[in-house]
């Protein structure tokens, strides 16, 4: 998709559709779309002040020009709510109702206005809005045989700074907003790509192709090298499947050791049976999201690069299947890990944490200055935080505020869990450092705490994204399937790194 800035009064913009954001109480035309209002002969003013269009959130309003061919066909007015309460994430939903609502006027190019009145810096405005529309028109028409029908598809964007409005602000927005849609993009991509064909082999193959396009160093571990190393977890997860398992590393500024190092940890199993521990097959077939933490890590990676960021980062993302057959780890089982503890495993549907303290122990040994991981880790998450957050827990308040920090600006919100000494004991075993398993109460707080025991002193970041990571309905800027999520909070995190 073409996204460009221009400079112009907006009476004069040659787009077919023309966005304008109006917060509730909005009760005269401001100056700056006189010109645009008397092109539509009063209509504009005529909606707003007659209170047709009330500016509520996810309201729209298509005003269509009455005549003549100079400036925009079509006016849409978009809500935005509360100017008290206007944000950048109000913007995003607004931006993104925006660009769907715009798609459905069968229009290749749409045009959004900025300014914005309210406290939003226009380089915020102009990333959220660019973030919000390339995600709500995102599509992944990968296994469809015809297009589908009707559809009409959005091939560029403008955004139209108008009055003193600068275009060097709008022009910085776009750039950062562009590539996290982007890269959201790459992730959504990745995790919508079924097990069947996105296997380990296949993750690896996308990890390689990412690092040879953005100049990363890609090592992959092998079957073999995980035994040389210990990595018991991943390979006990693995025996049940036919396809062999990988572990990914991709660093930018590898080797840099007067950089603060951040590692990026993700959960990668490409599909999750339950193993022996067998899911129940309703919604068996959301388990190729299973991999969405990994995902998130691998197009996180591509944003460090194309930033260049002044970091040394590393991304580690195991990938395999969780599958039943006659080899397949079983209930009882004790795996020993690369750092040399050893996990009775209760429960096979609990693999993540498994595969993750192999990867977490790998993290250690960068001794960096902070680890972040990601893992569609717990269902009791889901039940605790719904579809509107994740769960964060950590063992340092500096990370985690930043962590929360880059949520709140991007809209991926955080929710913070506690990590008290107790909730350790429900992971005591009596064959085994640890269980699987904690029981039922406070099960994504019990999983955290067996994954600490992977990251030694070192300042650590769970991000549970059981409940973010794919969406059953469309709503806003996220279309039906995988979100993405995370990807743009790490950008934002890392952008703002100091060390």
């Amino acid at each position: 998709m073409e996204i460009y800035v221009r400079r112009s009064r907006l009476e004069d913009v040659d787009e077919p559709v023309l966005v304008l954001f109006a917060a509730e109480g909005t009760e005269a035309v401001p100056p700056p779309l006189a010109g645009l209002d008397a092109l539509f002969a009063g209509l504009l003013g005529r909606v707003i002040t007659s209170g047709e269009f009330r500016g509520s959130p996810r309201e729209t309003r298509v005003l269509d020009r009455p005549g003549g061919d100079h400036g925009p066909g079509r006016i849409l007015l978009v809500g935005l709510g509360k100017a008290a309460d206007l944000d950048p994430e109000a913007l995003r939903r607004a931006a993104g109702e925006a660009a769907v609502a715009g798609r459905a006027l069968r229009t290749g190019r749409i045009a959004f206005a900025l300014p914005l009145a309210g406290s939003i810096p226009v380089t915020r405005q102009a990333q959220a809005i660019v973030e919000a529309a390339c995600l709500a028109l995102y599509e992944f028409p990968r296994y469809r045989s015809t297009p589908e029908p009707g559809r009409v598809a959005v091939t560029a964007i403008a955004l139209v700074g108008h009055g003193d409005t600068g275009h060097a602000e709008i022009e910085a927005g776009v750039s950062v907003g562009r590539l996290g849609a982007e890269c959201a993009s790459l992730a959504r991509d990745l995790g919508n790509t079924h097990a069947g064909e996105a296997t380990p082999s296949y993750m690896a193959e996308r990890a390689r192709e990412i690092a040879s396009a953005h100049d990363l160093a890609l090592t992959v571990l092998e079957r073999a090298d995980m035994e040389t190393r210990g990595m018991g977890g991943i390979l006990g997860v693995a025996r049940g499947s036919a396809e062999p398992p990988k572990l990914v590393v991709l660093e930018h500024q590898a080797g840099r050791t007067d950089l603060p190092t951040v590692c990026l940890v993700g959960k990668g199993i490409t599909f999750d049976s339950g193993g022996i521990s067998l899911k129940p097959g309703e919604n068996m077939d959301l388990m190729k999201y299973d991999k969405a933490g990994a995902c998130v890590v691998l197009a996180a990676m591509k944003a460090v690069a194309v930033l260049k960021l002044p970091l040394r980062v590393v991304g580690i993302a195991p990938f395999t299947e969780n599958m039943p057959s006659g080899s397949a780890y079983h209930p009882g089982d004790v795996l020993r890990t690369m750092n040399g503890k050893t996990i009775e495993v209760l429960n096979t549907d609990a693999e993540g944490r498994l595969i993750l303290a192999d990867a977490l122990a790998m993290a250690s040994t960068f001794r960096p200055s902070a680890i972040v991981d990601l893992a569609t880790l717990t269902g009791a998450c889901v039940v605790a935080l719904g579809i509107h957050c994740a769960g964060l827990l950590s063992t340092d308040d500096t990370l985690a505020a930043r962590l929360v920090a880059a949520g709140e600006a991007t809209g991926e919100r955080l929710w913070r869990l506690p990590l008290f000494p107790d909730y350790r004991e429900q992971i005591r075993s009596p064959f085994a450092d640890m269980k699987n398993i904690g029981g039922k109460e406070a099960g994504a707080i019990t999983a955290a705490c067996l994954l600490r025991e992977f990251t030694g002193d070192l300042p650590w970041a769970h991000l549970d994204i059981a409940g973010v990571s794919w969406r059953e309905k469309e709503r806003d800027y996220l279309r039906r399937g995988g979100t993405g999520f995370g990807v743009r909070l790490l950008i934002e995190f890392l952008r703002n790194f100091r060390g």
